[in-house]
């Protein structure tokens, strides 16, 4: 397993990135190229996934970095939730809904399971 140096080196990181380019990809396309508000919001919250991450890092602290990944999931679910909206008034297709739901769905697990490892490890550092 390769060490973990920088925020950079985190696959989550690293697929909450391609989301934000996939996602800054979708809202240049139909409906969304001209509803400035719903897509900059959208752009925000996928953004704020990877931010959070990032500045959670940063902070060298894994107490802090718990609190901004707990952020960084709070976002992912807005992000959900957009979609979600978007789809229902036909902003984005059936694909483009399905595929952007998986990703951010499998962020989301991955942003959880390592929740659960950084909080067992603090546990199990008590103890």
């Amino acid at each position: 397993m390769a060490k973990i140096e920088t925020f950079e080196d985190l696959e989550i990181w690293k697929k909450s990135i391609d989301l934000y380019v996939e996602v800054y990809s979708v809202c240049e396309k139909g409906s969304l190229k001209t509803d400035f508000g719903a897509k900059d919001q959208l752009r925000r919250a996928v953004l704020s996934i990877s931010n959070n991450i990032a500045e959670g890092f940063e902070y060298e602290n894994n107490l802090q970095f718990i609190r901004f990944l707990r952020y960084s999931k709070g976002s992912a679910g807005e992000v959900r939730s957009m979609i979600h909206a978007f789809y229902k008034t036909k902003q984005i297709d059936e694909a483009t809904h399905e595929r952007l739901i998986n990703e951010v769905l499998i962020i989301s697990k991955s942003i959880k399971n390592f929740l659960k490892y950084l909080t067992s490890n603090i546990q199990n550092a008590k103890k």
